[in-house]
C-alpha cells in the first residue's frame, strides 16, 4: 500500500505506523524498528521473487495472462552510488596527476616557506598523500576485478547512460511483460546494457507462460544477431527493432540492403548486376566472425563512386548468424503491427511505478541480489493492483480468504518441532508447497509456489 504511496524508507515507514490510522489499523498497532523493515528488504530476495512468482501464478489462474505477446524492456533506477565516487582508469589518471602536481607546489612551497607556516603545508602534503595512496588502491581493485569501473558505495552498479548524454550511476532493470493485460511476468536487476539480456528474458517467458509459441516483441537496444539466432533456437518469433547502420553508401540506392544475397551459390549480386563472392574464410570481429564478399568488377565500375568511398573494392560483410537477422526483418516487415504494440505494453508497468509511484532510485546498495529485493517488492505491489482492478474486489477477497483459510489449517496441522526447522520465509513455501487451495473447485495454492 505504502510503495504506491510514495512511502519507501524504512525511517518514515516506522513513523507512519505511530501516525497513519490506515497503517494502524493494518499492522493492528504494531510498530516494528526501521532496522527490521531495512534488514527485511535486505535479507529476503529469494522469498520477494517468490511472491512475486505467487503473483504471476494468481494472474495465470484467473487467465490474466495470455501467452501469445510478450514484450521486454530495461529501465534505468538511480544506485546508492553517486558519480563522484564511481571511478574508471582515466578518471583514477586525472586524479593521480592533480595530486601529484598539487605535491610538486608544495614542496617547492616548503622550501620557501617561514618555520610558522611549515607544518600547514607538511598537512596538506600529507593529506595528498593519503589521497593518492586511496585513488592507487581503486586502481588495484580495477586491474584485479577486471572490470572498466569501480563503485565505491554500490559495489555493483555502474556509470550508464540514461538518454542521450545524460549519465548516473545505475542498475539496469530488465521486466518481461505480458501483452494481454499489461502483466510483468518476470524481472531481473542486472548493471549492464540491454543488448546479451534477451535470450535469458525469452527463456524465462516460455518457462513461465509454458510455451514457445508466443512473438517477443523488444527495441533496437536488443538487436543482436547471437541474441536473435538463440530465441529462434527456441521457437520463438523475435520482433526487434533494427538499429540504422553505422555507415551507409555515398547514395542509398546501394546500401548493403540493396544487394541480393543467393544461398545457394553463397554470393552476393549488386545493384549493377555483378557477383560478389567469396573466398570461404571466416574473419574475426569483436564478438562475432563474418564472409567476406568482392568482385574484381569495381575498378571499371561507373557506379563506383554512388557505391563506395574506399578507393580499392565495395567490400560487403556477412555476419555468421546473418539468417537471424533476416529472419526478424522479414517479421518486422510482415507484421508491423506487432511491434507497434511494444511500447503500449512494456512501458504501461515502467511509467506507472516510475512516474505515478515515484520509483526512480534503488533503497538497498550493495549487491545486485539486493537491488532485486527493493525491485521486487514494487513489482508485487504492480501486480496485485493490477490483478484486483482486472477482476474486482469481490472476486479477489474470495480468492485471498480462501488461501489464509487453507494458510491457518496448515499451520495447525504441523507440529511446533517440525515447524521450528522452518523459521524463515523460504522454508514456510517449502511446507505449504505440499498443500492446496481449492476455489472454485480449482486447485490455486500449488501452482502458485510450483516454481
Amino acid at each position: 500500500m505504502f510503495r504506491v504511496n510514495r512511502i519507501r524508507s524504512s525511517r518514515t515507514l516506522e513513523k507512519e505506523c505511530k501516525r497513519n490510522i490506515e497503517l494502524m489499523w493494518l499492522m493492528k498497532c504494531l510498530v516494528p524498528d526501521h532496522n527490521t523493515i531495512s534488514n527485511f528488504r535486505r535479507d529476503n530476495p529469494k522469498a520477494i521473487k517468490k511472491v512475486f512468482k505467487a503473483t504471476v501464478n494468481i494472474a495465470k489462474n484467473f487467465n490474466l495472462i495470455g501467452g501469445i505477446l510478450i514484450a521486454g524492456d530495461g529501465t534505468k533506477l538511480r544506485a546508492q552510488n553517486s558519480k563522484k565516487n564511481n571511478y574508471n582508469q582515466k578518471k583514477i589518471d586525472r586524479h593521480i596527476v592533480y595530486i601529484e602536481n598539487k605535491l610538486s607546489e608544495y614542496c617547492k612551497a616548503l622550501e620557501e616557506a617561514d618555520d610558522d607556516k611549515k607544518k600547514e603545508i607538511r598537512d596538506k602534503i600529507d593529506k595528498h598523500k593519503e589521497q593518492k595512496k586511496k585513488y592507487q588502491e581503486i586502481e588495484k581493485q580495477l586491474k584485479e576485478t577486471g572490470e572498466k569501473q569501480v563503485s565505491t558505495s554500490d559495489p555493483e552498479s555502474r556509470h550508464l547512460i540514461i538518454r542521450g548524454m545524460i549519465t548516473e550511476v545505475s542498475y539496469n532493470v530488465q521486466s518481461t511483460v505480458d501483452g494481454k493485460n499489461k502483466i510483468p511476468i518476470n524481472y531481473d536487476v542486472t548493471n549492464v546494457n540491454d543488448s546479451n539480456a534477451m535470450t535469458d528474458m525469452v527463456e524465462q517467458a516460455i518457462e513461465i507462460v509454458e510455451n514457445n509459441t508466443f512473438d517477443a516483441v523488444f527495441d533496437k537496444g536488443y538487436h543482436k544477431a547471437e541474441q536473435l539466432d538463440n530465441c529462434h533456437k527456441l521457437g520463438v518469433e523475435t520482433h526487434v527493432a533494427i538499429p540504422k547502420p553505422a555507415s551507409n553508401a555515398p547514395d542509398k540506392s546501394f546500401n548493403v540492403s540493396e544487394f541480393i544475397y543467393n544461398k545457394q551459390t553463397d554470393t552476393y549480386t549488386c545493384p549493377a548486376g555483378q557477383t560478389l563472392r567469396t573466398n570461404g574464410n571466416w574473419y574475426k570481429k569483436k564478438s562475432y566472425r563474418v564472409k567476406q564478399y568482392k568482385t574484381s568488377y569495381c575498378n571499371g565500375c561507373e557506379l563506383k563512386k554512388r557505391c563506395t568511398r574506399s578507393k580499392s573494392k565495395r567490400l560487403i560483410e556477412r555476419h555468421e548468424f546473418a539468417e537471424a537477422l533476416e529472419r526478424n526483418k522479414k517479421a518486422l516487415k510482415e507484421h508491423p503491427k506487432i511491434y507497434k504494440q511494444r511500447q503500449s505494453i512494456v512501458e504501461h508497468p515502467f511509467g506507472t511505478i516510475k512516474r505515478q509511484w515515484g520509483f526512480n532510485y534503488i533503497m538497498t546498495k550493495k549487491t545486485k541480489e539486493r537491488a532485486n529485493a527493493d525491485v521486487g517488492l514494487i513489482f508485487i505491489a504492480y501486480n496485485l493492483k493490477r490483478i484486483f482492478n482486472l477482476i474486482g474486489f469481490e472476486k479477489f477477497t474470495d480468492f485471498l480468504k480462501a488461501i489464509i483459510k487453507s494458510l491457518i489449517s496448515t499451520f495447525f496441522a504441523i507440529k511446533t518441532p517440525y515447524l521450528a526447522k522452518y523459521r524463515s520465509i523460504n522454508g514456510f513455501f517449502t511446507i505449504i508447497s505440499n498443500y492446496k487451495i481449492y476455489f472454485n473447485n480449482k486447485p490455486f495454492f500449488i501452482n502458485l509456489v510450483k516454481y
